[in-house]
């Protein structure tokens, strides 16, 4: 199975989400791979937060 493109809008808000958690620097240096469960929990937690406020 390929990998799916995401969409630009979506990645913009889960970067800014990411830097606010302090977390960009890594997801930089070390790719997203690098985090861990819990951070990209609470990462797609609050993505999924602002993309239902609108």
């Amino acid at each position: 199975m390929g990998k799916k493109k995401e969409d630009p809008e979506i990645l913009a808000i889960k970067l800014e989400v990411a830097a606010e958690l302090g977390l960009l620097d890594k997801i930089e240096q070390c790719g997203w791979g690098a985090l861990s469960s819990a951070e990209s929990g609470k990462i797609g937690g609050l993505l999924a937060r602002r993309l239902k406020s609108g």
